[in-house]
């Protein structure tokens, strides 16, 4: 979102003070639900410290995908947005320091901000960015056996193999913790060969 633009960006530097002087900071334990999946966003986060986890309901089972660490922001989109129900839950995995963005001071920023159409561009440019980056995870769950998945993860993204909960990486990974501990052994062993 809108934060992970500060240090692609710094020739906005006072846009992201005056951003930055409108949130409120809290503290927040772990495994709280900051927006439930149904309800309307209303607030941009922003991790200065902590995980967070992004997840719906499917059937029953809690499915997660996508995980947010230090210096990530998010926020339910098309929710914020819109004012529409959100499709997710956005839950902390750890105990996290988070700067909260009202929408309306979020808003009277865009305002200013839309007013420099070099601005803009650089913004999508960077959205479309991140709107490939999703478009490759998805291929990848099609493509890619969670074995190969989990080898993606353990390459691209070592911090979220040591800091999630293995039964979160399984829910990610689209299979059961019992099946990812069978994939974990398995490469064990194919190390030790």
């Amino acid at each position: 979102m809108f934060f992970q633009f500060k240090d692609q960006l710094p020739h906005l530097a006072k846009h992201w003070e005056a951003l930055m002087a409108m949130h409120q900071r809290i503290e927040v334990p772990a495994r709280t639900v900051l927006l439930a999946e149904g309800d309307i966003s209303k607030k941009i986060f922003l991790i200065e410290k902590g995980c967070l986890r992004v997840w719906f309901n499917n059937n029953g089972r809690d499915t997660t995908f996508q995980f947010f660490f230090e210096n990530e922001g998010l926020s339910s989109l098309e929710s914020f947005r819109k004012s529409t129900p959100g499709m997710f839950t956005i839950e902390t995995i750890e105990p996290c320091m988070l700067r909260v963005l009202q929408k309306k001071d979020f808003d009277e920023m865009m305002k200013e901000v839309n007013q420099d159409a070099a601005v803009l561009k650089e913004m999508t440019d960077l959205m479309l960015e991140r709107q490939l980056h999703y478009m490759k995870e998805f291929l990848s769950f099609i493509r890619d056996t969670p074995q190969q998945r989990y080898l993606n993860l353990l390459k691209q993204k070592p911090q979220l193999i040591q800091r999630v909960p293995q039964h979160y990486i399984a829910s990610y990974l689209g299979i059961t913790p019992v099946h990812l501990s069978r994939i974990k052994n398995k490469i064990l062993k194919e190390k030790r060969v």
